[in-house]
């Protein structure tokens, strides 16, 4: 019998916790930094479809920009704790802390 390509399958036939946690942050990557762990997905210009104001410069996400979304790791995170990000703002986070909103 040829092996089926369903990867992340438990023997009752449930999606595994890897398969679980990959569709509860839509694919995200975890990463660590002085200010905690966070998790972090890329979103693609053909997905931006809104705008968004990135925390780090306080500028307009325009739709069709490439950018990433950013939320604690910690189970106390929530969908209104995610924040959209420029992926430079994000990866200089540490040199330069979020600004005020006016």
């Amino acid at each position: 019998m040829p092996r089926r390509n369903r990867p992340g399958r438990r023997s009752d036939g449930g999606p595994s916790p890897e398969r679980e946690l990959g569709a509860a942050t839509g694919w995200a990557r975890s990463e660590a930094g002085a200010d905690g762990e966070w998790l972090v997905r890329s979103v693609p210009g053909a997905q931006a479809t809104k705008f968004y104001r990135c925390p780090g410069c306080d500028h307009e996400i325009r739709p069709g920009t490439p950018h990433v979304v950013v939320w604690p790791a910690d189970e106390t995170g929530s969908v209104a704790d995610r924040r959209h990000w420029h992926r430079a703002c994000w990866d200089a986070r540490a040199r330069r802390r979020p600004t005020r909103r006016r």
